[in-house]
C-alpha cells in the first residue's frame, strides 16, 4: 500500500448504523435507535432539515408509533383531533359523514389529527443529539467490502467525495431511493393521478371546524383545519397532459379556480383563494407494484430500507407518514431483540434483526398499498365516468364504500399497534 492509499484509508470513517435521508422516516428511524440504545449517523443531502412541505394526518397507528418513539406529547397539546369529515358528492349533492373517534391502541391520546410536517419533524429531531445529523450529505453509491476477518463491510460514497463505511446501512432517502435501486427493488410507477396542495392563511380566523371532502366526476378535494388560522387542502385529479400543468404558483391556483375546481362550493374556492403561494405544489402520485415489496429484495445482509424507500404509496389512505413511523419502531425493536439474542461482537446479529424486520412488515404495507389505491380508485370512480362499468363504481362507492368499507379499514389498518419500544432496552 502506497503513501496515498494509507492516507486515504486513514480519512475514511467508519459508524455502526447509517441512515440515509433525514425526512420524517429518517428522524424516526434514529429517534427509535437511539431508544433502544444504538448510536446511529442520519446523512441528509439537504443543507438544513428539511421543515418545509405542508401538512399529513396522523391517523391511530401513527399515534401508536409516535407514542413508543416518545413524542406524541410534543403535538397533542399542539393540534387537535377530527372526530368525522363530511363527504359531498357533487354530482348529486347528498352528503355523508365519517366518523373517527379514539381507539384503545392510542390509550387517550389522539385519534385522527392534522399536523404541519414541520413540527413533526422538529419534534423527532429534538430528541436526537446535535452531532447525529449530517447535512450536505449526499449518498451516490453504495459497495460492500470483505475485511481480512472474512467480515463484510458496506462503504458509502458520497458527493463530496466523503467515504464512509457502516456495518448497518438503513436508507430513508425517499420514492427515488439510491439505497432501494442498490437492493434492485424496482423503480416506482405513476398510478394516472396528481394532487394540487396548499396551505390557507385567514389571519383573521376561520370557521371550519370538520374537515369537509368533495368527490366529483374523476376528481376528489378536501380541506381540514391545522388550527384556528391555517387549513390545509387538496385537490386530486387525472391530469390529461402533465407537460401543459403550470409551474408557477399564481399560475397553478388559477387552473383550480378557474378550471378545474370553478364547479366547487364557494367554501372550498374560498380556503384555497387565500392560499399562502409558497406553500402551492402539485405532483404525480408514484407507488411501488405491490408484488415487488412483497417478493422484491427489500433486504441485503445488513442493509434495508424504510418508509418511502421501501413502500411509497398512492396518500388517500394517509398512511405515508404513519407507515413510516411504525416502520422505525419495529426496525429497532428487530435489532435490539437481534443483539440480545446473540453476541454482540456476532456479524449475524445485525443481519437476523434486518431480515426479522423486513419479514414483519412486508406483508403489511403490501396490504397498504393495495389498499390506498383502491381507495382512491373507487372514491374517484377510476377516472372515467364514460366506461360502462363507472356506474357500477360509483353505485358502490355511494352506497357502500363509505359507509361499509372504510369503517372495516379504518379499524383493521388505521388501529395498527407497533407496540412499545422499552420491552427491548432492557
Amino acid at each position: 500500500m502506497d503513501k496515498r492509499e494509507e492516507e486515504e484509508e486513514e480519512e475514511e470513517e467508519e459508524e455502526e448504523i447509517v441512515i440515509v435521508g433525514g425526512g420524517i422516516a429518517g428522524l424516526a428511524t434514529a429517534v427509535a435507535l437511539k431508544r433502544v440504545r444504538f448510536h446511529s449517523l442520519v446523512l441528509e443531502s439537504h443543507s438544513e432539515l428539511r421543515t418545509s412541505g405542508l401538512a399529513l394526518a396522523v391517523f391511530p397507528n401513527g399515534w401508536s408509533a409516535l407514542r413508543a418513539l416518545g413524542v406524541s406529547h410534543k403535538l397533542t397539546s399542539v393540534y387537535k383531533e377530527a372526530d368525522k369529515a363530511s363527504v359531498t358528492n357533487l354530482e348529486t349533492g347528498a352528503t355523508q359523514d365519517l366518523r373517527f373517534g379514539r381507539t384503545p391502541i392510542t390509550r387517550g391520546e389522539q385519534g385522527v389529527v392534522t399536523v404541519h410536517r414541520k413540527a413533526l419533524l422538529e419534534a423527532l429531531a429534538e430528541e436526537l443529539p446535535p452531532d447525529s445529523i449530517r447535512f450536505s450529505s449526499k449518498l451516490i453509491s453504495i459497495a460492500t467490502e470483505t475485511r481480512p476477518d472474512s467480515s463484510k463491510i458496506n462503504v458509502l460514497h458520497l458527493a463530496d467525495g466523503t467515504v464512509m463505511k457502516a456495518k448497518v446501512v438503513i436508507g430513508c432517502d425517499g420514492v427515488h431511493s439510491t439505497v432501494a435501486q442498490w437492493l434492485g427493488l424496482s423503480q416506482p410507477i405513476r398510478s394516472a393521478r396528481a394532487a394540487f396542495r396548499g396551505l390557507s392563511v385567514f389571519p383573521e380566523g376561520h370557521e371550519f371546524a370538520e374537515m369537509r371532502q368533495y368527490i366529483g366526476r374523476g376528481m376528489r378535494a378536501a380541506f381540514v383545519s391545522l388550527n384556528s388560522k391555517e387549513l390545509h387542502w387538496f385537490l386530486i385529479h387525472y391530469p390529461s397532459l402533465e407537460n401543459d400543468m403550470p409551474t408557477s404558483p399564481e399560475l397553478i391556483l388559477k387552473e383550480v379556480t378557474k378550471n378545474i375546481a370553478k364547479d366547487f362550493p364557494s367554501d372550498f374556492l374560498t380556503v384555497v383563494e387565500r392560499t399562502d403561494l409558497s406553500t402551492v405544489m402539485w405532483a404525480p402520485f408514484l407507488f411501488r407494484l405491490p408484488w415487488n415489496v412483497a417478493f422484491g429484495p427489500t433486504q441485503n445482509g445488513n442493509v434495508t430500507v424504510v418508509g418511502d424507500a421501501m413502500h411509497p404509496m398512492d396518500p388517500d389512505l394517509g398512511q405515508g407518514g404513519c407507515s413510516s413511523l411504525e416502520d422505525a419502531v419495529i426496525l429497532a425493536r428487530c435489532l435490539s431483540l437481534a443483539r440480545n439474542d446473540t453476541d454482540h461482537s456476532s456479524q449475524e446479529w445485525s443481519e437476523r434483526g434486518l431480515k426479522r424486520y423486513v419479514e414483519e412488515r412486508r406483508w403489511r404495507v403490501t396490504w397498504l398499498i393495495v389498499a390506498s389505491w383502491l381507495s382512491g380508485w373507487v372514491q374517484q370512480v377510476g377516472g372515467a365516468d364514460q366506461k360502462w362499468w363507472s356506474v357500477t363504481v360509483r353505485w358502490f362507492r355511494d352506497r357502500f364504500f363509505y359507509k361499509c368499507v372504510y369503517p372495516w379499514i379504518f379499524k383493521y389498518a388505521l388501529q395498527f399497534d407497533s407496540g412499545d419500544l422499552s420491552t427491548s432496552e432492557q
